[in-house]
C-alpha cells in the first residue's frame, strides 16, 4: 500500500487538513477474509483491512482520538515551501507544481483510521464486497455524498476518475495497472475487475482512489473555454470534502475555507475533526526565509527540517517566553529510504562495484557531527524505521523465498549482513576510501593524473542536482570525499520547476531521493523499483532498475497470503535492493519537528498520526489570548 497524501496529511506528516472516514449503518464489523453472505456471495463490509481484526463496528460513535466537544472556527497559517503554478491533481508529478491545497478538496472512496495499521473505512463508499480471491471489489456510493456545487457524487464520477488518472499520471498508472475494468453495476455501485485473483491489496487501495467531477471537467469554464484535464490550471477545481479553496495568489499563497454545508459534516467518523474556518497556506522559496517569517508571526506553525536550524535557530524571545513552543513528534506510521541516487541509466554507473565505492568515500559520520549535530541515524534499510527492515543473515520464510533468485542475487545476500561503512575518523576514512579504491581497480577503473577513468579510458565525471541550500550543503560534503578516489564531481542547483522537469525525465546523474514505506507495502513497490517503471517518464525508479530478482520479489509481497509472508518478503526485497548499492543511503530522524505558536490544542494523538497537524488540532481562543494578537 502506498503512503498517499491522503495518509500523510492525515498523519500530520505534511501540514495540510483532510476529512476522514464515514460508515455504513447496519453493516457488522468483520475482517477481509473469508465473508459471504447467507447465499454464498460476498457479503458487503463497512471496512477493509489487509491482515488484521477491524477496531471500530458498524455504528460506533466517533474515533477514540478525536475530541468530540472540539471547537470549529479560526485560522492556520501554514508554511509551504517552493512555489505552486496547478490545481489539477490529475497531472500531479507531471505537469506543473501543484498547490497543496488542491489536494485537500477531494474525498477518497475509503480512508485510513490513525490507530490502525492497514484498515479502511468509507467515506465517499459506504461499503464494499469482494470474494475471497480478491479477484474483483463492488463500492457502493453513500447516496448523501455531494459536491461543492450540490450535484450528487454518482458512479459515472468514480469511472472517470480512474480512466483518467491512469491515462494522465504515471503514478496511478502503475499503482492501478491490475485494474482491468470499471463499471457501473447499480445506481450507487461500481465494480471493479482485477487482471488476476489473489492480489490482497488491489480491494484496498482502490478505495484509495480520488474521486474526480466528471461533469466539471468535462465542461467550460468561465470563459467559456472547455477545460483540459490532461493540462495545468490555477481554476479553482470543484471538490467534495469539507474545504475548498475560496482564493490564491498564484505561486505565492491559498486560502482554503470550512464548507458551511458539507454533506458529510454530521457522520460520527467526522466528529472533532474538520475545526478550523480557514487554512491559509503560505509559499516561501527558501526554508531560512520561512523561518524568519514564523518568527516574525506570519505563520502559525512550521515543519522543521533542518537540523541545524533546530538546534541553533529557535533562540527568539517568543521561545524563551513560551509562546512559540518546539514539539517533536515520534513517526512510527511508516519506514523511509533515503538517499544519492545513481542513475543506472548512466552507463557509468551499470557497475555495483562503483557504486559500493561510492558509499565507502561518504563519511556520513563526520557530516553528521559538522553539519547536524549529531541527530541524525545511518539508514540501513529500504524499510528504515519498520519492522520491514532487513537484518542479520536471511532465515526461515525469507530464506526460502530468497533460494527461488539465488542465481540472481549477490552473493552476500546469503552470507553477509548488511551493514553501512563507518567512518568519523582520519583512520577509518583512510581504510574506506583504500577499500572504495580496491573495488574500482577490480572493476577495470583507475586513476589517472589523479582522474579516475573507466575500462575504456573515460573519465569519471558526475554532477550532483539539488534545489535547495539543505540539499546543496549535504553535496557540497560528499564532493571532496568523491574527488579524493578521482570522480571529478560538480553541483548544479536549479530552481523548483526545471528540477521537477529534469527528474521526470531522468536527466541527471546524482539526486537525494526519498520513499516513504508503509507498513504494509504493496503494489506500489513497482512503481518505486520495478522494471516497467524504469522508463516511464514521471515514475518513483529513479534509479532506473530493471532486474528480474527485484521483480520477482516485489510479486511474492504483493501476493503474500499473510502478515508473516509480508514481512518476510519485504525483507528478501530490502536485502536484495541494499546489496545492489543502487543508492548511498543518507540518514533519517525518528521525530516530526515543529514550532508552533500556542494558540492551538489537539486530544491525546493516536499512534499513527505523528503530530495530527492541522486534523486532529483547533484553535484554542484562551491560549490564543494569553500569547497576544496575531502580527
Amino acid at each position: 500500500m502506498a503512503i498517499t497524501r491522503r495518509h500523510l496529511l492525515q498523519t500530520g506528516a505534511v501540514a495540510a487538513l483532510t476529512p476522514m472516514m464515514s460508515m455504513a449503518a447496519g453493516i457488522p464489523a468483520i475482517e477481509t477474509a473469508h465473508a459471504q453472505s447467507g447465499n454464498g456471495e460476498p457479503a458487503w463490509r463497512h471496512a477493509l483491512s489487509l491482515f488484521g481484526d477491524i477496531k471500530y463496528p458498524a455504528g460506533f460513535q466517533r474515533f477514540d482520538y478525536v475530541n468530540p466537544d472540539a471547537p470549529k472556527g479560526g485560522v492556520a497559517r501554514i508554511i509551504s515551501l517552493g512555489t505552486f503554478d496547478n490545481f489539477n491533481i490529475a497531472v500531479m508529478g507531471v505537469k506543473g507544481s501543484i498547490a497543496q491545497a488542491a489536494t485537500m478538496i477531494y474525498e477518497t472512496l475509503m480512508s485510513r483510521s490513525q490507530d490502525e495499521i492497514a484498515t479502511e473505512y468509507g467515506l465517499l463508499a459506504e461499503s464494499a464486497a469482494h470474494p475471497d480471491d480478491y479477484s474483483w471489489v463492488i463500492y457502493r456510493l453513500r447516496k448523501e455524498a455531494r459536491w461543492h456545487d450540490g450535484k450528487p457524487v454518482t458512479a459515472d464520477d468514480v469511472i472517470f476518475s480512474i480512466e483518467t488518472l491512469k491515462k494522465q499520471s504515471p503514478f496511478y498508472a502503475s499503482y492501478y495497472r491490475h485494474v482491468t475494468k470499471a463499471e457501473k453495476t447499480g445506481e450507487l455501485d461500481i465494480k471493479f475487475t482485477f487482471d488476476t485473483p489473489g492480489n490482497r491489496e488491489l480491494p484496498h487501495i482502490v478505495g484509495e482512489l480520488p474521486v474526480l467531477p466528471k461533469h466539471f471537467w468535462e465542461g467550460t469554464d468561465s470563459q467559456g473555454r472547455k477545460r483540459d484535464i490532461s493540462a495545468t490550471t490555477l481554476e479553482k477545481p470543484l471538490g467534495s470534502a469539507p474545504y475548498r479553496i475560496a482564493d490564491f495568489v498564484a505561486g505565492r499563497s491559498v486560502r482554503l475555507e470550512r464548507v458551511k454545508d458539507y454533506w458529510g459534516a454530521k457522520l460520527p467518523v467526522q466528529i472533532g475533526q474538520n475545526n478550523f474556518d480557514e487554512l491559509r497556506y503560505e509559499y516561501f522559496r527558501d526554508n531560512v526565509v520561512a523561518l524568519e517569517a514564523f518568527k516574525a508571526d506570519q505563520a502559525d506553525w512550521i515543519a522543521e527540517n533542518s537540523a541545524k536550524q533546530w538546534a541553533t535557530a529557535y533562540d527568539f524571545p517568543a521561545v524563551t517566553e513560551k509562546r512559540v513552543i518546539k514539539q517533536e513528534f515520534p513517526v512510527t506510521d511508516s519506514g523511509r529510504m533515503q538517499g544519492f541516487v545513481l542513475n543506472l541509466r548512466r552507463d557509468q554507473f551499470k557497475d555495483a562495484r562503483l557504486r559500493r565505492a561510492f558509499n565507502y568515500a561518504f563519511d556520513f559520520e563526520e557530516m553528521n557531527k559538522q553539519l547536524f549535530y549529531n541527530q541524525y541515524k545511518r539508514i540501513d534499510s529500504y524499510f528504515y524505521g519498520t519492522e520491514l527492515a532487513s537484518s542479520g543473515l536471511p532465515e526461515g520464510q525469507e530464506l526460502e523465498i530468497l533460494q527461488a533468485v539465488r542465481d540472481q542475487v549477490p552473493p552476500e545476500v546469503f552470507t553477509t549482513p548488511y551493514t553501512n561503512p563507518v567512518g568519523g575518523n582520519p583512520e577509518a576514512v583512510r581504510a574506506n576510501l583504500r577499500e572504495a579504491t580496491r573495488l574500482l581497480k577490480e572493476a577495470g577503473f583507475e586513476v589517472r593524473e589523479r582522474k579516475l577513468v573507466d575500462p575504456s579510458g573515460k573519465q569519471v565525471t558526475l554532477e550532483i542536482l539539488v534545489q535547495d541550500p539543505s540539499s546543496e550543503r549535504i553535496a557540497l560534503f560528499f564532493k571532496p570525499s568523491l574527488e579524493r578516489i578521482g570522480v571529478t564531481t560538480s553541483i548544479r542547483v536549479v530552481d523548483d520547476v526545471q528540477y521537477e522537469n529534469r527528474i521526470r525525465t531522468f536527466d541527471f546523474d546524482v539526486i537525494t531521493d526519498v520513499w516513504g514505506e508503509s507498513l504494509s507495502p504493496g503494489n506500489e513497490q513497482r512503481e518505486f523499483w520495478g522494471s516497467q517503471a524504469a522508463d516511464q517518464p514521471g515514475s518513483k525508479n529513479t534509479i532506473g532498475i530493471k532486474n528480474p530478482a527485484v521483480d520477482a520479489l516485489i510479486d511474492k509481497i504483493i501476493f503474500a497470503k499473510d502478515r508473516a509472508g509480508l514481512v518476510a518478503a519485504t525483507k528478501a526485497l530490502d536485502r536484495v535492493l541494499l546489496w545492489n548499492f543502487y543508492v548511498v543511503p543518507q540518514f533519517s530522524y525518528p521525530y516530526a519537528r515543529y514550532a508552533l505558536w500556542d494558540r492551538f490544542s489537539h486530544a491525546e494523538l493516536p499512534k499513527y498520526a505523528r503530530s495530527g497537524l492541522p486534523s486532529l488540532w483547533w484553535y484554542d481562543a484562551d491560549k490564543a489570548n494569553r500569547i497576544g494578537k496575531r502580527s
